[in-house]
């Protein structure tokens, strides 16, 4: 067979690349997965009696900011790792700036506050079951963030079911905000974080397993 017999047998019935279908999965199984947060949130733990005049403080938003920032970068570094042989790039300074921030912030309030109060501004009222109220509603977009970036051709796979993990556990700290009662980025820094951290742990574990193709 002659080589341009070869290139014209291998070049049939191929069809172009769609570079929105990565962009599509992740469309489809976020709100999905962010939904299905927000309705085990309120089954479970219900909204904050006084979500209607907290709302109006800036810190509350600063609160809801810290976890959708942290979402919004892990989204553009599970899609980018999808990609066989791509990195995540820059979207590691989204996901990490995001920490910094609350973390010296949390420094800052500890700084202004009498010795004998830090430890309790730390602890707040609900640091023994913060991290695991957000392991929990976790669970409906863990598995929506991961079919979508199966369906990809990830080769860094653990570092892919991390980012994975991390962002369906910001989109449930998202939905976690809409319930827990605190307001100190003190006691973001830790228990926020470490609860976001725990599926991240779990799905980097998972990565290699559940994202081979």
């Amino acid at each position: 067979m002659k080589t341009d017999d070869l290139i014209d047998l291998l070049s049939t019935g191929v069809t172009p690349v769609d570079r929105s279908a990565v962009t599509r999965r992740f469309l489809m199984a976020v709100p999905l997965g962010a939904l299905g947060s927000v309705i085990l949130m309120l089954i479970v733990y219900g909204l904050r009696h006084d979500l209607g005049s907290v709302a109006m403080a800036g810190v509350f938003w600063a609160k809801i900011a810290y976890p959708l920032c942290i979402a919004i970068g892990t989204l553009v570094a599970v899609m980018r790792l999808g990609r066989p042989g791509v990195r995540a790039g820059h979207a590691w300074i989204a996901i990490v700036l995001p920490f910094i921030i609350v973390w010296l912030a949390g420094a800052y309030v500890l700084q202004g506050a009498a010795p004998a109060d830090r430890l309790s501004i730390v602890l707040g009222q609900s640091w023994r079951t913060c991290p695991f109220n957000i392991l929990l509603l976790s669970v409906p977009t863990f598995p929506a963030v991961l079919w979508a970036a199966r369906g990809l051709a990830p080769t860094r796979l653990r570092l892919a079911g991390f980012t994975a993990g991390l962002l369906a556990s910001a989109i449930a700290t998202v939905a976690y905000c809409l319930h827990c009662p605190e307001m100190s980025p003190a006691f973001w820094s830790v228990w926020y974080a470490i609860g976001m951290m725990l599926p991240a742990i779990i799905g980097a574990w998972l990565g290699p397993r559940l994202l081979r193709w």
